[in-house]
């Protein structure tokens, strides 16, 4: 009696990447690759056309982040199973992911055998999170979250915006701004803009395809 192989779907923008995952895992008994994608667009078409068991996925994605993808197909199909596939460790991109439904989050830096083991896993419906991640994850539980306006100032700040031009952006006065800049300043344990912006960067709450969407 044979086994139905796990049909799994690649989602990755460096064909490099993505074509050494592909092939690394049609050497894997039990694994089959039914499809490939260079962007969250094309993730979801051949999402759609492939129905596969597992989605491999990164986060950041042209055109619609692996976030995104993973939300937006979730709502359409509650039982997809994700594991994002990585090189950014931020707390709150370990928090995004696997908040937006992802089963397993891993670094690129993986073994072969890790990578099969959280695929078989997360197939038989059980999570995968390495101990790594999971005290990064630890650390973001226990944060206090921005709000929205904070979130939308910490932007600007990352982009190199002064309280004027924040307060002119978001048609707010320079007053309410520094309100703002104090409570985001102690909510992220820094004492003043530039680790504000630095910390932003590497914790992934500022990712980088929100920052293309700002205004030059």
């Amino acid at each position: 009696m044979t086994t139905e192989s796990i049909r799994v779907l690649v989602v990755e923008d460096h064909n490099v990447v993505r074509q050494g995952l592909v092939a690394l895992l049609k050497t894997v008994d039990g694994l089959e690759v039914v499809g490939e994608a260079t962007d969250g667009v094309e993730a979801i078409a051949q999402f759609r056309e492939r129905r596969p068991a597992i989605t491999l996925i990164d986060l950041r994605l042209p055109r619609m982040s692996g976030v995104e993808v993973i939300e937006r197909l979730r709502m359409e199909e509650p039982k997809a199973r994700f594991i994002v596939l990585t090189t950014y460790d931020g707390d709150e991109d370990i928090y995004r992911a696997l908040k937006a439904g992802a089963k397993a989050y891993l670094l690129k830096g993986m073994t072969t055998e890790e990578l099969v083991a959280a695929i078989r896993a997360v197939h038989e419906g059980k999570s995968h999170i390495p101990p790594a991640i999971a005290e990064r994850l630890a650390e973001r539980m226990g944060t206090e979250d921005l709000t929205e306006r904070e979130f939308e100032v910490l932007e600007q700040i990352v982009n190199g915006k002064s309280n004027k031009e924040i307060g002119a952006e978001l048609d707010i006065s320079e007053a309410t701004v520094k309100t703002h800049i104090n409570s985001l300043l102690s909510k992220l344990g820094v004492s003043d803009r530039t680790q504000a912006a630095t910390e932003a960067i590497r914790r992934g709450i500022v990712p980088f395809e929100s920052l293309r969407k700002q205004k030059p």
